[in-house]
Protein backbone atom coordinates (compact mmCIF):
# COMPACT_ATOMS: atom_id res chain seq x y z
CA UNK A 1 0.00 0.00 0.00
CA UNK A 2 1.03 3.45 -1.03
CA UNK A 3 2.21 5.72 1.61
CA UNK A 4 0.00 9.14 2.29
CA UNK A 5 1.65 12.43 2.64
CA UNK A 6 0.35 15.04 4.72
CA UNK A 7 -0.20 18.18 2.69
CA UNK A 8 2.16 21.02 3.26
CA UNK A 9 1.07 24.10 5.04
CA UNK A 10 0.76 27.43 3.33
CA UNK A 11 1.39 29.02 6.86
CA UNK A 12 5.09 28.94 8.05
CA UNK A 13 6.95 28.82 11.56
CA UNK A 14 8.24 32.17 10.01
CA UNK A 15 4.13 33.71 9.67
CA UNK A 16 2.93 32.57 12.56
CA UNK A 17 5.53 34.21 14.53
CA UNK A 18 4.21 37.48 12.80
CA UNK A 19 0.65 36.18 13.35
CA UNK A 20 1.47 36.06 17.25
CA UNK A 21 2.99 39.32 17.47
CA UNK A 22 0.72 41.19 15.83
CA UNK A 23 -2.37 40.08 17.86
CA UNK A 24 -0.65 40.84 20.45
CA UNK A 25 0.67 44.59 19.27
CA UNK A 26 -2.21 46.95 20.41
CA UNK A 27 -4.00 48.53 17.49
CA UNK A 28 -7.09 50.59 18.73
CA UNK A 29 -9.63 52.63 16.50
CA UNK A 30 -7.74 55.78 15.71
CA UNK A 31 -4.80 54.43 17.01
CA UNK A 32 -4.03 51.67 14.70
CA UNK A 33 0.07 52.45 13.99
CA UNK A 34 1.37 50.09 15.96
CA UNK A 35 -0.48 47.47 14.27
CA UNK A 36 0.20 48.91 10.99
CA UNK A 37 4.23 49.16 10.96
CA UNK A 38 4.45 45.78 11.97
CA UNK A 39 2.27 44.68 8.97
CA UNK A 40 4.05 47.40 5.99
CA UNK A 41 7.09 45.89 7.62
CA UNK A 42 6.47 41.91 6.90
CA UNK A 43 4.68 42.48 3.83
CA UNK A 44 7.27 44.30 2.46
CA UNK A 45 9.48 41.99 0.78
CA UNK A 46 6.64 41.08 -1.40
CA UNK A 47 5.57 43.85 -2.55
CA UNK A 48 6.55 46.88 -4.82
CA UNK A 49 5.68 49.50 -3.24
CA UNK A 50 3.27 50.73 0.47
CA UNK A 51 1.53 53.93 1.17
CA UNK A 52 -1.09 54.94 4.00
CA UNK A 53 -3.19 57.55 3.62
CA UNK A 54 -3.97 60.67 6.19
CA UNK A 55 -5.98 58.93 8.82
CA UNK A 56 -3.27 55.75 8.30
CA UNK A 57 -4.54 52.81 6.01
CA UNK A 58 -1.49 51.15 4.97
CA UNK A 59 -1.85 49.51 0.97
CA UNK A 60 0.13 47.29 -0.12
CA UNK A 61 0.66 47.08 -4.14
CA UNK A 62 1.80 45.00 -6.59
CA UNK A 63 2.25 45.94 -10.26
CA UNK A 64 1.47 49.53 -9.13
CA UNK A 65 1.38 50.88 -12.70
CA UNK A 66 -1.89 48.72 -14.11
CA UNK A 67 -4.89 50.20 -14.94
CA UNK A 68 -7.31 47.50 -13.55
CA UNK A 69 -7.29 47.18 -10.15
CA UNK A 70 -7.64 44.56 -7.86
CA UNK A 71 -8.25 45.10 -4.09
CA UNK A 72 -8.05 42.50 -1.46
CA UNK A 73 -8.92 44.01 2.10
CA UNK A 74 -9.22 43.53 5.88
CA UNK A 75 -9.45 45.80 8.95
CA UNK A 76 -6.81 46.82 10.91
CA UNK A 77 -8.60 48.10 13.91
CA UNK A 78 -9.88 46.87 17.53
CA UNK A 79 -12.79 47.56 19.92
CA UNK A 80 -11.30 49.69 23.05
CA UNK A 81 -11.99 52.14 25.20
CA UNK A 82 -11.58 56.10 25.78
CA UNK A 83 -10.76 57.44 29.31
CA UNK A 84 -13.84 59.72 29.91
CA UNK A 85 -13.59 60.56 33.30
CA UNK A 86 -11.17 60.91 36.29
CA UNK A 87 -12.62 61.09 39.60
CA UNK A 88 -11.13 62.72 43.05
CA UNK A 89 -10.18 59.42 44.32
CA UNK A 90 -8.36 58.36 41.51
CA UNK A 91 -11.05 55.82 39.38
CA UNK A 92 -11.17 56.36 36.12
CA UNK A 93 -14.20 55.88 33.86
CA UNK A 94 -14.75 55.06 30.46
CA UNK A 95 -16.52 55.51 27.02
CA UNK A 96 -16.45 52.78 24.62
CA UNK A 97 -13.88 53.15 21.64
CA UNK A 98 -16.10 50.85 18.99
CA UNK A 99 -18.16 48.17 19.74
CA UNK A 100 -16.83 46.93 23.25
CA UNK A 101 -19.16 45.00 25.66
CA UNK A 102 -19.63 45.99 28.95
CA UNK A 103 -20.40 42.54 30.18
CA UNK A 104 -16.96 40.88 29.93
CA UNK A 105 -15.26 43.75 31.45
CA UNK A 106 -15.43 42.96 35.17
CA UNK A 107 -12.30 41.41 36.64
CA UNK A 108 -10.48 41.95 33.36
CA UNK A 109 -6.52 43.35 33.34
CA UNK A 110 -5.90 46.11 30.97
CA UNK A 111 -3.49 48.61 29.56
CA UNK A 112 -3.98 52.20 29.66
CA UNK A 113 -2.25 54.15 27.07
CA UNK A 114 -1.09 56.84 28.54
CA UNK A 115 1.29 60.08 27.35
CA UNK A 116 4.27 58.18 29.01
CA UNK A 117 3.67 54.66 27.71
CA UNK A 118 1.58 51.85 28.35
CA UNK A 119 -0.05 51.65 32.59
CA UNK A 120 -1.47 48.73 33.95
CA UNK A 121 -5.14 48.61 35.43
CA UNK A 122 -8.00 46.57 36.04
CA UNK A 123 -11.64 46.76 35.99
CA UNK A 124 -12.63 46.57 39.41
CA UNK A 125 -15.49 45.00 40.76
CA UNK A 126 -17.37 44.38 43.77
CA UNK A 127 -17.24 41.40 45.64
CA UNK A 128 -19.75 38.99 45.60
CA UNK A 129 -19.97 39.40 49.44
CA UNK A 130 -20.76 42.68 49.00
CA UNK A 131 -23.68 42.59 45.68
CA UNK A 132 -25.36 39.80 47.84
CA UNK A 133 -24.88 41.53 51.30
CA UNK A 134 -28.64 42.67 50.88
CA UNK A 135 -31.16 40.32 50.06
CA UNK A 136 -33.51 42.88 49.39
CA UNK A 137 -31.02 44.65 46.67
CA UNK A 138 -31.29 43.62 43.48
CA UNK A 139 -27.64 42.49 42.06
CA UNK A 140 -25.80 45.30 39.86
CA UNK A 141 -24.82 44.27 36.53
CA UNK A 142 -22.11 46.07 34.71
CA UNK A 143 -23.14 48.79 32.74
CA UNK A 144 -21.11 51.79 31.58
CA UNK A 145 -21.90 54.33 34.39
CA UNK A 146 -20.88 51.65 37.23
CA UNK A 147 -17.95 49.48 35.58
CA UNK A 148 -14.07 51.80 36.62
CA UNK A 149 -10.52 51.46 36.24
CA UNK A 150 -8.48 50.90 38.91
CA UNK A 151 -4.18 51.72 38.50
CA UNK A 152 -3.53 51.84 41.99
CA UNK A 153 -3.61 55.65 42.24
CA UNK A 154 -4.91 57.07 45.30
CA UNK A 155 -6.31 60.53 43.63
CA UNK A 156 -6.78 62.13 40.63
CA UNK A 157 -3.09 63.58 40.97
CA UNK A 158 -1.75 60.51 41.26
CA UNK A 159 -3.65 59.29 37.66
CA UNK A 160 -2.16 62.52 35.94
CA UNK A 161 1.14 61.71 37.21
CA UNK A 162 1.43 58.23 35.60
CA UNK A 163 0.32 60.11 31.88
CA UNK A 164 -3.25 59.39 32.07
CA UNK A 165 -5.60 61.65 30.56
CA UNK A 166 -8.61 62.61 29.29
CA UNK A 167 -8.89 60.55 25.35
CA UNK A 168 -5.93 58.05 27.02
CA UNK A 169 -7.13 54.54 24.78
CA UNK A 170 -7.53 51.50 27.00
CA UNK A 171 -7.11 47.63 25.42
CA UNK A 172 -7.02 44.69 27.51
CA UNK A 173 -4.33 42.66 27.95
CA UNK A 174 -4.91 38.96 26.72
CA UNK A 175 -3.43 37.95 23.69
CA UNK A 176 -2.49 35.01 21.43
CA UNK A 177 -2.53 31.61 22.86
CA UNK A 178 -2.64 28.00 21.29
CA UNK A 179 -5.48 25.37 22.23
CA UNK A 180 -6.09 21.62 21.59
CA UNK A 181 -7.11 20.62 18.12
CA UNK A 182 -5.45 23.38 16.58
CA UNK A 183 -7.83 26.27 17.37
CA UNK A 184 -6.31 29.80 18.46
CA UNK A 185 -7.34 32.41 20.77
CA UNK A 186 -6.63 35.80 21.01
CA UNK A 187 -7.88 39.81 20.94
CA UNK A 188 -8.52 41.11 17.66
CA UNK A 189 -8.80 38.62 15.75
CA UNK A 190 -11.54 40.77 14.48
CA UNK A 191 -9.77 41.36 12.24
CA UNK A 192 -6.66 41.35 12.28
CA UNK A 193 -6.18 37.27 11.21
CA UNK A 194 -7.53 39.18 8.03
CA UNK A 195 -4.72 41.37 7.85
CA UNK A 196 -2.45 38.62 8.16
CA UNK A 197 -4.29 36.59 5.70
CA UNK A 198 -4.17 39.07 3.11
CA UNK A 199 -0.08 39.48 3.69
CA UNK A 200 0.20 36.02 3.70
CA UNK A 201 -2.15 36.16 -0.27
CA UNK A 202 1.07 38.42 -1.14
CA UNK A 203 4.00 36.20 0.15
CA UNK A 204 2.42 33.47 -1.52
CA UNK A 205 2.34 35.06 -5.01
CA UNK A 206 6.11 36.67 -4.19
CA UNK A 207 7.64 32.96 -3.47
CA UNK A 208 5.56 31.00 -6.30
CA UNK A 209 6.72 33.87 -9.03
CA UNK A 210 3.18 34.38 -10.20
CA UNK A 211 2.92 37.53 -12.58
CA UNK A 212 -0.61 38.82 -12.61
CA UNK A 213 -2.17 40.82 -15.34
CA UNK A 214 -3.57 43.89 -12.95
CA UNK A 215 -2.62 45.75 -10.16
CA UNK A 216 -3.03 44.12 -6.72
CA UNK A 217 -4.31 46.84 -3.97
CA UNK A 218 -3.14 44.86 -0.28
CA UNK A 219 -5.52 47.42 1.91
CA UNK A 220 -5.15 46.64 5.47
CA UNK A 221 -7.70 49.60 6.24
CA UNK A 222 -8.38 51.69 9.29
CA UNK A 223 -11.58 52.46 12.06
CA UNK A 224 -14.06 49.23 10.70
CA UNK A 225 -15.34 49.38 14.20
CA UNK A 226 -16.89 52.70 14.14
CA UNK A 227 -18.33 52.89 10.61
CA UNK A 228 -16.43 51.35 7.51
CA UNK A 229 -14.33 54.76 7.55
CA UNK A 230 -11.20 53.62 6.22
CA UNK A 231 -12.57 51.36 3.68
CA UNK A 232 -14.76 54.79 2.61
CA UNK A 233 -11.71 56.99 2.16
CA UNK A 234 -9.46 54.23 0.19
CA UNK A 235 -11.96 53.23 -1.72
CA UNK A 236 -12.66 56.69 -3.04
CA UNK A 237 -8.78 57.07 -3.63
CA UNK A 238 -7.48 53.86 -5.29
CA UNK A 239 -11.14 53.72 -7.76
CA UNK A 240 -10.96 49.65 -8.07
CA UNK A 241 -12.31 47.31 -10.46
CA UNK A 242 -13.09 44.67 -8.15
CA UNK A 243 -12.72 43.88 -4.77
CA UNK A 244 -11.95 40.98 -1.93
CA UNK A 245 -12.79 41.59 1.56
CA UNK A 246 -11.78 39.25 4.19
CA UNK A 247 -13.60 39.71 7.48
CA UNK A 248 -14.63 37.36 10.64
CA UNK A 249 -18.50 35.88 10.95
CA UNK A 250 -20.12 34.58 14.05
CA UNK A 251 -19.50 30.79 14.63
CA UNK A 252 -23.33 29.59 15.06
CA UNK A 253 -22.24 26.02 16.69
CA UNK A 254 -21.52 27.84 20.29
CA UNK A 255 -24.24 27.67 22.62
CA UNK A 256 -26.61 30.89 22.77
CA UNK A 257 -26.65 31.53 19.22
CA UNK A 258 -29.51 30.70 16.97
CA UNK A 259 -28.91 29.09 13.78
CA UNK A 260 -32.53 30.02 12.63
CA UNK A 261 -31.04 34.08 12.80
CA UNK A 262 -27.82 33.49 12.40
CA UNK A 263 -27.44 30.41 9.78
CA UNK A 264 -25.17 27.58 10.28
CA UNK A 265 -21.35 28.44 10.34
CA UNK A 266 -18.85 26.30 12.49
CA UNK A 267 -15.12 27.02 12.88
CA UNK A 268 -13.26 24.26 11.12
CA UNK A 269 -15.27 23.86 8.22
CA UNK A 270 -13.31 26.65 5.67
CA UNK A 271 -14.10 30.11 4.91
CA UNK A 272 -17.57 31.40 4.60
CA UNK A 273 -19.73 32.88 1.64
CA UNK A 274 -21.90 35.77 1.77
CA UNK A 275 -25.37 36.62 -0.40
CA UNK A 276 -26.06 39.77 0.34
CA UNK A 277 -27.13 43.35 -1.73
CA UNK A 278 -23.31 44.69 -1.57
CA UNK A 279 -21.98 41.12 -3.11
CA UNK A 280 -21.70 41.06 -6.36
CA UNK A 281 -23.50 37.55 -7.50
CA UNK A 282 -21.03 37.03 -10.69
CA UNK A 283 -18.25 37.66 -8.50
CA UNK A 284 -19.50 35.21 -6.10
CA UNK A 285 -20.38 32.84 -8.37
CA UNK A 286 -17.01 33.20 -9.72
CA UNK A 287 -15.38 32.77 -5.94
CA UNK A 288 -17.39 29.37 -5.60
CA UNK A 289 -16.07 27.92 -8.57
CA UNK A 290 -12.78 28.42 -7.55
CA UNK A 291 -13.58 26.83 -4.20
CA UNK A 292 -15.24 23.84 -5.98
CA UNK A 293 -12.03 23.08 -8.64
CA UNK A 294 -9.21 23.81 -5.75
CA UNK A 295 -11.47 21.63 -3.34
CA UNK A 296 -11.73 24.55 -0.88
CA UNK A 297 -14.57 23.64 1.73
CA UNK A 298 -17.01 26.60 1.58
CA UNK A 299 -19.94 27.75 3.98
CA UNK A 300 -22.87 29.71 2.94
CA UNK A 301 -24.57 32.22 4.90
CA UNK A 302 -27.00 35.10 3.86
CA UNK A 303 -27.10 38.45 5.38
CA UNK A 304 -29.65 41.18 5.10
CA UNK A 305 -29.52 45.09 3.99
CA UNK A 306 -25.86 45.11 4.52
CA UNK A 307 -23.06 43.10 5.60
CA UNK A 308 -21.58 45.25 8.10
CA UNK A 309 -18.26 44.84 6.69
CA UNK A 310 -16.08 47.03 4.65
CA UNK A 311 -17.54 45.19 1.74
CA UNK A 312 -20.44 47.88 2.18
CA UNK A 313 -18.23 50.85 1.62
CA UNK A 314 -15.73 49.03 -1.90
CA UNK A 315 -19.16 48.03 -3.19
CA UNK A 316 -20.88 51.60 -3.22
CA UNK A 317 -18.05 53.89 -3.87
CA UNK A 318 -17.75 55.35 -7.16
CA UNK A 319 -19.11 54.27 -9.72
CA UNK A 320 -20.05 50.67 -8.07
CA UNK A 321 -17.43 48.07 -7.56
CA UNK A 322 -18.05 44.67 -7.90
CA UNK A 323 -17.25 43.03 -4.39
CA UNK A 324 -17.22 39.57 -2.44
CA UNK A 325 -16.92 38.80 1.20
CA UNK A 326 -14.64 35.70 2.25
CA UNK A 327 -14.64 35.43 5.73
CA UNK A 328 -13.32 33.14 8.31
CA UNK A 329 -15.56 31.50 11.48
CA UNK A 330 -14.66 32.70 14.66
CA UNK A 331 -16.13 32.42 18.20
CA UNK A 332 -16.72 34.56 21.13
CA UNK A 333 -16.72 37.47 18.79
CA UNK A 334 -15.83 41.00 20.88
CA UNK A 335 -14.60 39.44 23.54
CA UNK A 336 -10.60 38.96 24.48
CA UNK A 337 -10.99 35.14 24.17
CA UNK A 338 -11.72 35.68 19.91
CA UNK A 339 -11.33 31.55 18.35
CA UNK A 340 -10.35 30.27 15.02
CA UNK A 341 -9.26 27.32 13.78
CA UNK A 342 -5.66 27.11 11.87
CA UNK A 343 -7.64 25.02 9.00
CA UNK A 344 -9.38 27.96 8.51
CA UNK A 345 -6.99 30.50 8.17
CA UNK A 346 -4.96 28.09 5.85
CA UNK A 347 -7.89 27.69 3.68
CA UNK A 348 -9.28 31.07 3.40
CA UNK A 349 -5.34 32.07 2.06
CA UNK A 350 -5.86 29.73 -0.02
CA UNK A 351 -9.27 30.71 -1.47
CA UNK A 352 -7.93 34.66 -1.73
CA UNK A 353 -4.82 33.30 -3.72
CA UNK A 354 -6.39 30.97 -6.27
CA UNK A 355 -9.65 33.70 -7.06
CA UNK A 356 -6.56 35.92 -7.79
CA UNK A 357 -5.01 33.53 -10.19
CA UNK A 358 -8.64 33.18 -12.20
CA UNK A 359 -9.04 37.03 -12.60
CA UNK A 360 -7.73 39.35 -15.43
CA UNK A 361 -9.17 42.24 -16.35
CA UNK A 362 -11.46 40.42 -18.72
CA UNK A 363 -13.08 38.47 -16.76
CA UNK A 364 -16.69 39.30 -17.71
CA UNK A 365 -18.59 40.37 -14.24
CA UNK A 366 -21.63 42.77 -16.41
CA UNK A 367 -25.32 41.49 -15.75
CA UNK A 368 -26.10 42.28 -19.09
Amino acid sequence: MAKTTKSKSIVTKESMSFFKNYINTPSPVGFEIGGQKLWMDYIKPFVDTIYTDPYGTAVAVINPTATFKVVIEAHADEISWFVNYINDQGFIYLKRNGGVDHQIAPAKRVWIHGKKGPVKAVFGWPAIHTRLSNPDQKEPLPKIENLCLDCGARNKKEVESLGIRIGSVVTYEEGYEELAYDFLIGRAFDNRVGGFMIAEVARLLKENKKQLPFGLHIVNAVQEEIGLRGAEMIARRIKPNIAIITDVTHDTSTPMISKIIEGDIQCGKGPSLAFAPAIHNKLLALVEDVATKNKIPVQMRTLSRSTGTDTDSFAYANDGCPSVLISIPLRYMHTTVEMIHKKDIEETIRLMYETLLTLTPKTNLSYF
